[in-house]
């Protein structure tokens, strides 16, 4: 069965690359264009993988972070830091917040299919 994979992104482009790359790995993949957004997908999915980048409007991927790990039903999902952010402050802050992991963009990838297969065992 394959795995379902919800990516938050405020970039176009982005969402359409993770979409392309996610797919053709053999991933159910569900978009979102911020956090807010994000939340909002996650009322009707349950997926075994999440992946937010960490600067969007109305909710950055810190609240969204937050946001994942208030919630009974999503407390445990592992959850991917997807951004250009490279800082080892804001790497603790999302640890600290409930992220699973940290990926720089331009992600690999064949590095995000292995990480995200990795996370979700």
């Amino acid at each position: 069965m394959a795995l379902t994979v919800l990516a938050v992104d405020d970039s176009r482009t982005m969402r359409d690359m993770l979409r392309l790359a996610l797919t053709n790995a053999g991933f159910d993949v569900h978009l979102a264009e911020d956090g807010v957004h994000g939340l909002e997908v996650l009322e009707t999915l349950t997926p075994d993988v999440v992946i937010t980048d960490i600067n969007m409007p109305r909710m950055d991927g810190f609240g969204f972070i937050d946001g994942v790990r208030a919630t009974d039903d999503h407390r445990a999902v592992p959850i991917l830091v997807l951004t250009t952010e490279s800082a080892a402050e804001l790497k603790t802050r999302a640890r600290n917040a409930g992220a699973t992991g940290w990926i720089v963009k331009p992600f690999d990838e064949q590095k995000l299919v292995s990480a995200i297969r990795r996370v979700a065992a």
